[in-house]
C-alpha cells in the first residue's frame, strides 16, 4: 500500500517530442500509470479525511457533553454547599446541639424526649446531606477529569483532521500536474495510434451470452453483467458512473447495482468480501493489480476482465496478463 506522504514517481517530461510513434504509445502509458497510482492514493486520503472529520465530530460532541455534565455537577455542588458551610461553622464554633445539652435544659421527661429527636432529625438531615454533598463532589471530580480528556481527544482528531487534509491538497496537486502530462501525450498520438491503444470493446471469441447464463441475483456474475453495460464508457479520473468511471469506481458501481456498499478506493476493496486464489478465480469476483493495489477490475472469465483501464482506453473487457496480478476477492 503506498504511504501517506508518497506521492507517485517522477513523471516523465510530457512537452518533448517522441522520437517514434511506439515511444509515444509507451509515455502516454507510463503517465497514465502515474496518474491512476496518484488517482486511488487521492482517493484514500479523501476517505481517510472524511474518516478523521467524523471522529473530530463525534470528539467535538464528546467533549461538549462532558462539559455539560461537569457544570450539572458544579451547580449541585453549589446547592449542597450552604448547608456544608452551617456544619462546619457549627462544629468550629461548639455549637452543635447534643443530647447532653438536650438532658441539661429539659424541664420534663416528655420536653426531653421531643428535643432528642429533633435533635436526631437535624443529625440525620446533616449526615445525609454530607453525603450527597460527598457524592456530588465526586462526580463533579469525575466530571472534570472526563472533561479534560475528551477535550485533549477532541483537538488532538481536529489535528489529525487538518494533517490529513494537507496531504489530500497535495495528491490533488500531485495529481492534477500528471493529469496534464497525460492529456499533452496524448495529443501527442496519431488518430491511429489513438485507436490502436483503444483497442475492442472485447476480445476475439467473448461470449457474454454464455458467461452470463445462469447468473444468481446479488452475486458477483450479477454485478458483472451490470458492469458489462458500461461497456465503452470513457476513463476519467475518481469517476463513478454511470457515464464515465476510474478502475475502482467501475466496481463500485457494478456491485451497487446488485445492492452491495463496496467501498471507494481499490485499497479498500481488497479488504471486502472474502480471499480468492487466482486458480479458483469465477466470473463475478474482483481482481486486484500492482504492488500497491492501485488498480482493479471484475474477473470476466478465461483469465479476462472487465475494467476502466485508463485513460484514452474506455471500459471492456481485456487480458488479466498486462497487469501484475496482486489478489482477488469475492463480493
Amino acid at each position: 500500500m503506498v504511504g501517506a506522504n508518497n506521492i507517485g514517481p517522477a513523471l516523465a517530461d510530457p512537452v518533448a517530442a517522441p522520437a517514434s510513434a511506439g515511444e509515444a504509445v509507451q509515455r502516454l502509458i507510463d503517465l497514465s500509470r502515474q496518474s491512476e497510482q496518484l488517482n486511488q492514493q487521492a482517493l484514500n486520503a479523501q476517505a481517510d479525511l472524511d474518516t478523521k472529520v467524523a471522529a473530530a465530530k463525534d470528539a467535538d460532541s464528546k467533549a461538549a457533553a462532558a462539559a455539560t455534565t461537569l457544570d450539572a455537577a458544579r451547580s449541585e455542588i453549589r446547592r449542597y454547599q450552604p448547608v456544608i458551610d452551617r456544619a462546619a461553622n457549627s462544629a468550629l464554633l461548639g455549637s452543635r446541639t447534643n443530647r447532653l445539652t438536650s438532658l441539661l435544659v429539659s424541664s420534663s421527661p416528655q420536653q426531653l424526649l421531643d428535643q432528642m429527636s429533633i435533635v436526631d432529625l437535624v443529625g440525620t438531615r446533616t449526615n445525609d446531606q454530607l453525603s450527597q454533598y460527598q457524592k456530588v463532589s465526586s462526580a463533579a471530580s469525575a466530571a472534570e477529569a472526563a472533561a479534560r480528556t475528551a477535550a485533549d481527544v477532541a483537538r488532538a482528531a481536529s489535528a489529525q483532521a487538518d494533517a490529513v487534509r494537507t496531504d489530500l491538497e497535495s495528491k490533488r496537486a500531485a495529481l492534477q500536474g500528471s493529469m496534464a502530462g497525460v492529456i499533452a501525450a496524448w495529443g501527442q498520438l496519431s488518430a491511429n495510434d489513438r485507436s490502436a491503444l483503444a483497442g475492442s470493446m472485447f476480445p476475439p471469441g467473448f461470449d457474454k451470452d454464455s458467461l452470463l447464463r445462469g447468473l444468481v441475483p446479488g452475486s458477483g456474475t450479477s454485478a458483472l453483467a451490470a458492469g458489462l453495460t458500461r461497456i465503452g464508457a470513457p476513463y476519467v479520473w475518481g469517476a463513478v458512473g454511470p457515464e464515465q468511471f476510474d478502475c475502482s469506481g467501475l466496481v463500485q458501481w457494478a456491485f451497487h447495482q446488485v445492492g452491495k456498499n463496496v467501498p471507494r478506493t481499490s485499497q479498500q476493496q481488497a479488504g471486502y468480501g472474502t480471499p480468492v486464489d487466482q486458480k479458483d478465480l469465477q466470473p463475478g469476483d474482483v481482481v486486484f493489480f500492482y504492488s500497491d493495489i492501485s488498480h482493479v477490475g471484475i474477473y470476466a472469465g478465461n483469465g479476462l476482465m472487465l475494467h476502466a483501464s485508463t485513460f484514452g482506453v474506455p471500459v471492456q473487457v481485456a487480458p488479466m496478463g498486462s497487469s501484475p496480478f496482486h489478489s482477488a476477492r469475492r463480493f
